[in-house]
Parts: C-alpha cells; sequence; structure tokens
C-alpha cells in the first residue's frame, strides 16, 4: 500500500515548476557558467574566470582600437579593475551586469572578435560576488551601480566627473561559493603576462607591476624557454589573425602555448591540433623526406594564436576550441592553420639554412633516442599491461580527466609512499574521483639520465601507465597528480625525487599545472567541544589560545597514523593542495642541477642559509620552541 509521503514524492503538479531568476541560476549552477568553484589551487579554479572574465571586457576594448593602459589591482580578498576605454554607455550600466543576454558583443560591427559572445560573462562574477560595483566614466560623466551577491542595493543617478573615459570594476568573490579561497601570485602574474604578450602595445599595471610586450609571442617564448637550451633562434611569423613562435630545446616531451582571441586555450583544442600539423607537413615537405612525427615535434616549444570571429569554445570557460571556421563565410580554423604554419615553416627554414641545420639534427637525435628505446620499450610495456591486469599499486577512480564526462575534470591520483598510507587514503577516498598510487620506498634519482630508465625500472613504467602521459598529455587520466609524502625528511626526500621524475621526463605535466603537493595537518588540538586541525606551528598556538585551557595536543608524524575517517576531511571539500610552480626566472635544467646535481657544497650552503632565517625567527619569538 503506497504511503502518503511515498505518494507525495511523484506528485508533478504546478507546485512542482519553479522559475529561477538570473542570479539564482548561476549561483545554483555555477559550473555552467565559470566551469568549477575550487579554492585557487588550480590555475583553472573559478576565482581566475572571475578576475579574466572582467579583464577581457577591457582587452576587447583595446582590441577595438580603445585604451592602452589597464590597471588590475587584486588583494586578498578584492578585485580591481579599470580601463580606459570608451566606457559602458551610461544607460545601461546596471542592466549589462544584471540582465542575461544584453550586452554589445552580439553587434559584430562593435566587437568583431571579442572572447566573450555570449552576454554573461560580468553577470557570473556579479551573482557569485558578495560585493560588486560598476562604474563607467564617458565624456565628463559617470554612473555607478552596487550590487551584493548579484542584487542590486545602489543605483545613484549619473553625475558630473572629470575621469578620464573607462570602465571602473570592483568585486569581492563570495566566500560563501568560493570556500577558503586564495589569489596565487604566480598564476595572476602569468595570467597578465599572456595579456600583454598577445596584446603587443597593451601596458597592464598589476600590483604596481607594469606588463608590456613589444613583439608578442616571440616575448613569451624568450621568457618560457632556456636561451642556452634551445636549438636555434626562435621563429616567428605573423599572418591574418594568426600569430606563430616556435623553437625546439632539450626537454622530453611537447611544449605549447595557444590562445584564441586573446584566451589561454590550455587544453588546446582545433587551432593546436593543426598547428601541430603544419609543422609536421613542413618539415617533411622542406627536408623531402618522410620524418616519424613524434620525431619532429619532439621538444618542441611553441605558441599559437588566432583571431576567430566567432569562436566555438567546448565549455563556458573556454579552455577548448571546437571546430569552427575563421569567421562565418571563412575557411576552416584546421586547414587555415595548418596550410599557414606547413607554407611559413618552409619558407623560413629555405631563407635560414643554420635553423635548417640545427632543426635537422634535433630531429635526428630524436629519431636514434626512440629506435634506441625501441625494444626496451615494447618489452616494458608489455610488462605494463600484464601488471595492469592486477595492478596492486594502482587503486583506480571511476572517472577520468581524458573522457568525455564532466565528473572527469575533479579526477585526480594521490602518489604516497608505503601500504600504511596508502591505507588510509584508499579506505577514505571518493572512489569516483581519487585514485590512489603506493610507492615502495624511494623512487630513482631520475636526474641526468636518459628515458630509458623510466621503461627499465617496473615502478616508474607503471606510473607513466597510470598518468598515461607516455605519449603527451592528450591522454593524461588525471586531472591533479597530487604527491602525498609524510611531512618528514624522508617524505620531503620521496617528494623531491618525484617532483624531479616529472621535471625530468614530463615536464609539460608540471607547466600545465597538474602537478600538486597534498597538505596535511601536522597536529589535531580538541578539547570535548571542538576539534581543530594545524597546519602549522603557528595555526597550533592559535587554535591553543581558541580552545583556551589545556587542550589535547596529537603531533602526527605521517600519513598513516592518521585514521581513515580522519583523512577524509583532508580530502574531501577542504582539501589544501600547494601546486608545483616554475618560476619563469628559473629554468628547469638549473634548477634540477641545483637540487638533485652533483653540487653537494652549494646544496649544504643553501640549507645552512635557510636554517639560519628559521633560527632566527625562533630567538624573536621563544614560544615557537614551547614543548606540547
Amino acid at each position: 500500500m503506497k504511503t502518503e509521503k511515498s505518494a507525495s514524492i511523484f506528485e508533478y503538479t504546478e507546485a512542482s515548476i519553479r522559475s529561477l531568476d538570473w542570479r539564482e541560476h548561476i549561483r545554483l549552477r555555477p559550473g555552467m557558467y565559470i566551469g568549477k568553484l575550487g579554492d585557487g589551487s588550480s590555475r583553472d579554479d573559478g576565482i581566475y574566470v572571475l578576475v579574466k572574465e572582467v579583464i577581457d571586457n577591457s582587452i576587447d576594448e583595446h582590441m577595438m582600437g580603445f585604451g592602452k593602459t589597464i590597471d588590475v589591482k587584486i588583494t586578498d580578498k578584492t578585485v580591481t579593475v579599470r580601463d580606459y576605454g570608451r566606457g559602458i554607455p551610461l544607460g545601461k550600466v546596471a542592466e549589462v551586469v544584471s540582465k542575461i543576454n544584453t550586452g554589445a558583443k552580439y553587434d559584430s560591427g562593435a566587437f568583431q572578435k571579442s572572447v566573450g559572445l555570449n552576454g554573461v560573462g560580468t553577470k557570473a562574477v556579479n551573482a557569485l560576488s558578495s560585493y560588486f560595483k560598476v562604474q563607467a566614466f564617458r565624456d565628463g560623466q559617470t554612473k555607478m551601480a552596487e550590487f551584493k551577491k548579484g542584487i542590486l542595493v545602489n543605483d545613484p543617478k549619473i553625475s558630473k566627473t572629470s575621469e578620464r573615459n573607462g570602465t571602473l570594476v570592483v568585486f569581492e568573490p563570495d566566500n560563501a561559493m568560493f570556500k577558503n579561497y586564495r589569489f596565487i601570485p604566480e598564476y595572476l602574474e602569468d595570467l597578465m603576462w599572456n595579456y600583454a604578450f598577445l596584446n603587443a602595445g597593451l601596458t597592464i599595471n598589476f600590483n604596481g607591476k607594469k606588463f608590456y610586450s613589444k613583439d608578442g609571442l616571440l616575448d613569451l617564448l624568450k621568457q618560457k624557454a632556456d636561451p642556452e637550451d634551445i636549438r636555434y633562434p626562435i621563429i616567428h611569423f605573423k599572418g591574418p589573425d594568426i600569430e606563430v613562435a616556435m623553437t625546439h630545446g632539450s626537454q622530453y616531451g611537447e611544449e605549447y602555448y595557444s590562445f584564441v582571441n586573446g584566451q589561454h586555450t590550455t587544453q588546446g583544442g582545433t587551432h593546436l591540433a593543426a598547428f601541430r600539423e603544419g609543422v609536421v607537413k613542413g618539415v617533411r615537405d622542406f627536408y623531402k623526406k618522410d620524418f616519424d612525427a613524434s620525431d619532429i615535434r619532439a621538444s618542441i616549444i611553441a605558441a599559437i594564436a588566432v583571431r576567430v570571429q566567432e569562436p566555438v569554445f567546448e565549455s563556458q570557460t573556454k579552455t577548448k576550441l571546437g571546430s569552427v571556421n575563421m569567421a562565418p563565410d571563412g575557411p576552416p580554423v584546421r586547414s587555415y592553420v595548418s596550410d599557414f604554419v606547413a607554407r611559413e615553416l618552409e619558407i623560413h627554414l629555405h631563407k635560414n639554412p643554420p635553423v635548417a641545420d640545427a632543426l635537422l639534427k634535433r630531429i635526428l637525435q630524436s629519431e636514434r633516442e626512440r629506435k634506441e628505446i625501441a625494444g626496451i620499450k615494447k618489452l616494458a610495456n608489455e610488462r605494463a599491461k600484464k601488471a595492469n591486469l592486477h595492478n596492486r599499486k594502482l587503486r583506480d577512480c571511476r572517472y577520468h580527466f581524458n573522457e568525455n564526462h564532466p565528473k572527469g575534470q575533479e579526477s585526480m591520483i594521490f602518489i604516497t609512499e608505503g601500504d600504511s598510507a596508502s591505507g588510509s587514503i584508499t579506505k577514505s577516498r571518493n572512489v569516483e574521483t581519487q585514485a590512489v598510487f603506493s610507492l615502495r620506498g624511494k623512487p630513482l634519482n631520475c636526474y641526468g639520465l636518459s628515458k630509458k630508465v623510466v621503461y627499465e625500472n617496473e615502478e616508474l613504467n607503471l606510473l607513466q601507465h597510470a598518468l598515461n602521459v607516455e605519449d603527451g598529455l592528450d591522454g593524461l587520466r588525471y586531472n591533479k597528480v597530487i604527491v602525498a609524502t609524510d611531512a618528514d625528511v624522508d617524505g620531503m626526500h620521496i617528494r623531491l625525487l618525484l617532483m624531479t621524475f616529472f621535471l625530468q621526463f614530463f615536464p609539460d605535466l608540471v607547466k600545465a599545472g597538474h602537478v600538486y603537493i597534498l597538505d596535511t595537518p601536522l597536529f589535531r588540538v580538541r578539547n570535548k567541544k571542538e576539534t581543530i586541525y594545524c597546519y602549522s606551528e603557528e595555526e597550533k598556538q592559535q587554535a591553543i589560545k581558541k580552545l583556551g585551557g589545556k587542550p589535547e595536543i596529537t603531533r602526527f608524524k605521517g600519513l598513516g597514523e592518521i585514521s581513515p575517517d580522519e583523512f577524509g576531511k583532508f580530502i574531501g571539500d577542504d582539501i589544501r593542495l600547494q601546486p608545483v610552480i616554475l618560476n619563469k626566472e628559473s629554468h628547469l635544467h638549473k634548477v634540477l642541477d641545483f637540487y638533485m646535481g652533483k653540487n653537494t657544497p652549494n646544496r649544504q650552503d643553501f640549507i645552512i642559509d635557510n636554517l639560519r632565517v628559521e633560527l632566527d625567527k625562533i630567538e624573536a619569538d621563544p614560544e615557537l620552541l614551547t614543548a606540547e
């Protein structure tokens, strides 16, 4: 017999139909508009998308010929962007940021090749901000509107001003949506540099620092590539709506920076695939030899930017370009880019014989290296396939990054040391999106070794197969590769060895922002009413003061000591991750040589110097030595 309660579940009446206004829909389904929320530890987390959406509007003004300077200031919680373009028409200031499908970008005459075409960007920023202010300045007059969580709270009349024309936007991401968020300065600086490289002549003043580029993508590669490692001077050419820069280095893998209408397409797309095809075609046509495509592209460092009139991205976050034409009545992006790159590269090689010779040597070197490891690679892959059937090192998850499923974006793999640590994570993980790979002891120091060692070492070979990065990042199975080791000397050493492995053989994995360090608490401070987990000595002292009295203090020495129930709290919604970031001034070879090379005396001096810093802190605050 159906109960009254169970019957109500299946009722479908007028009361079941609910209409959401624009701000409610954005706050209820933020992923539709900004991809994901996050806490700022990933480059594609929501707070950076909010910053981009606002700056993109200023960039579009610059592209249309209005405004050569953009001022950006970002503090812990507040973002301020001021451009000197035309300014939003005063009668539409509030509507432009609060009414869906309201904007100028639908008029292709006003914005021919803008980044945003759907009129949603600033509305999403408004709805997802605890405070949002927009102010336009036009011809001696100004109009301002203020919002809280998308609700208009202040809408004064038009008034006079002496300010230059342009638009000011100030907002604070809503902490209720972006929990415990923080802006990572390196991510923001990379964002500003990309804007500068893609808009030669534009000046961005960011937190007191000037970002300016004269030569566009050429400057980008000069910053990204180590001048001591590149095999030939950077090739740089431009065409209608396309710019390309490329060279070859000494690193493993392929390294690309791709852009569409100023948007950094971190997942590539049609234009990047076409560029890779064009390079192969141009090289084969010039040398009149059918080189293997992987030998041609091995160790390439390149950047490509295209301008498309009506871009079609595969998501609202615009990280991957779909199959489109350069313009509604223009050629397909794929053929246009591929033909242009092949033609220009062949011409450049004809005009520059030294470059052609250097490129040929790099290709032949890659061919030799590939053939040298072909035999052992085949055997290692056969062993890996057999091991994968019963791979005790890998506890896989259900959804993966390289699959066409929304949850694949949330996928991550924890690389742990030993069975005890992996056991705690395995029991408390989310089996849909979290995988675990268990190491046996310390991995090999890979610095200075050839990729042959990856296939000879069973553990490293199984790890590369688990990640599926043997042939590049296209098949990467996990969005986040997380090193989860104990916070002791041995754990730090294993962490360093793993990072050396990635940087030596898969540097693009790190440079693309996929590698992280898991932060786990050092202390648990609790009384009968409350438990606080602390990640530093400073947090421990604050917890003791908060709880008062003599709370119980537990020092976690290893991941295996943390119970699965507790561990679940540290790898769930409140997970703390530290991204592995390569400082743009620190070139990869020099970093690895210093930390993992044979310069022991230099490292010893470095350690002693940094220990002195910590001793200075203790002398200034003796309470840091207080026993638990």
